[in-house]
């Protein structure tokens, strides 16, 4: 196991999906992991059970984290996805998915980052949606979440750059996860998928994974502030 006292990288929503992909390969690289979840399960690294909705619960997983050695980066990739049509979705669900998409994903970069000035060379990736640039009917919330999440990462990146830190959105189309493969395997589904998607399929967390790992070991410290998007060329597919 990579060695704490070398830097370590929080990982939000780790415990499964695209999270613990990116938790398992931010290690196959010899990076050390931090693997926040509610659960506190660990595919790798160390875990921290952590309600990134609760700002004093990610107050204090961070304060853990830097107790076994510097914070190094972070991954804000905990979130949530809600569909449901705008006339009739309630303020509390709008605000619920804002919460975890959005706002979670400023206080845990505001949380770590003192920890990341101090290392002087700091990495921050916001798992964001090629949702943020797309008309999609019943998902206003995930879109606006999705958008911010873009907005957070360029305000953040212009903000602390001059503190070594630099901050990017990686924007995923649609993915294979535990959560969704059913549904994607339906055969209209895989059919849309086939036609609306260059590449003719959906995208795998391995590859999420592979690119948040490339962004960390590479220290490609004149990017920052901007949107990757991982979606098979899907979004400037007409």
């Amino acid at each position: 196991m990579p060695d704490a006292r070398n830097g370590q990288i929080v990982v939000t929503g780790a415990s499964r999906g695209i999270g613990a992909a990116i938790a398992l390969e931010l290690e196959r690289r010899g990076l050390a992991v931090v693997a926040l979840s509610r659960s506190g399960a660990a595919p790798a690294g160390h875990g921290i059970a952590c309600d990134v909705a609760d700002e004093a619960s990610v107050r204090e997983a961070v304060a853990q984290a830097a107790r076994r050695g510097p914070i190094t980066g972070l991954v804000n990739n905990a979130g949530l996805h809600e569909a449901h049509p705008a006339a009739s979705l309630a303020t509390e669900a709008f605000e619920r998915t804002m919460r975890l998409n959005a706002t979670a994903v400023f206080v845990a970069a505001r949380e770590v980052y003192p920890h990341l000035k101090a290392a002087g060379d700091g990495l921050v990736v916001n798992i964001g949606s090629f949702f943020d640039k797309m008309a999609v009917p019943d998902n206003v919330a995930y879109c606006a979440s999705k958008a911010a999440v873009g907005a957070i990462t360029r305000c953040l990146a212009a903000e602390w750059a001059r503190d070594g830190i630099r901050v990017l959105d990686v924007a995923p189309g649609y993915i294979e996860t535990d959560l969704n493969r059913d549904y994607l395997a339906k055969d209209k589904v895989r059919a849309w998928l086939e036609r609306r998607v260059p590449v003719g399929r959906p995208g795998r967390p391995e590859e999420v994974a592979r690119l948040v790992g490339v962004l960390f070991s590479e220290r490609i410290g004149f990017l920052t502030g901007e949107t990757i998007y991982l979606d098979g060329g899907q979004a400037i597919h007409h």
